[in-house]
């Protein structure tokens, strides 16, 4: 039987990892973030269709290794290792799917499109999420339609940046 087709118990999930996240509950990029985020993209994957599961690790992930809440340019490289620890311990999913989210954590601040829909929808996800810190979404940045559209970009998609 194939270990990635076991259902992953998330709340389990989201108690270790937010108990070991080093800036705080009420840190701006702490568990209350992440929770939308995987609001965000759980609206997404429906329109997106990106893989659900992966999305929903993001969310939990992304962020989960900042050590401060300023200049933390490797945070989404020390999240992608730390989903790399849990993973087979705490969570199961298939190597296809690990390798989406490895690269949506790691890269999720230094890029800012990608064509597969489940990097792109996770993207989007944390993105719509930056008016917490003051800072209206850009369209210009967003990798799916219904992105686009939250950020107020309106009905256009992808005409002058296409992503690579």
């Amino acid at each position: 039987m194939d270990s990635s087709n076991q259902p992953i118990d998330f709340e389990r999930l989201w108690e270790i990892v937010s108990r070991q996240f080093q800036c705080g509950a009420h840190s701006d990029h702490g568990p209350s973030h992440w929770r939308r985020v995987e609001r965000n993209g759980l609206l997404l994957v429906e329109h997106s269709g990106a893989d659900l599961i992966v999305v929903r690790l993001f969310a939990l992930f992304h962020d989960s290794k900042r050590e401060n809440e300023f200049t933390d340019p490797d945070h989404g490289k020390r999240g992608a290792a730390y989903a790399r620890e849990l993973r087979g311990g705490c969570f199961q999913v298939s190597d296809e799917q690990f390798e989406l989210l490895d690269f949506a954590c790691t890269w999720h601040t230094d890029l800012a499109h990608h064509r597969d829909p489940t990097i792109g929808t996770c993207w989007d996800a944390d993105r719509l999420d930056l008016g917490r810190v003051g800072i209206n979404p850009d369209p210009a940045y967003m990798n799916t339609q219904l992105g686009l559209e939250l950020a107020g970009g309106g009905l256009r998609f992808r005409g002058d940046h296409e992503p690579t």
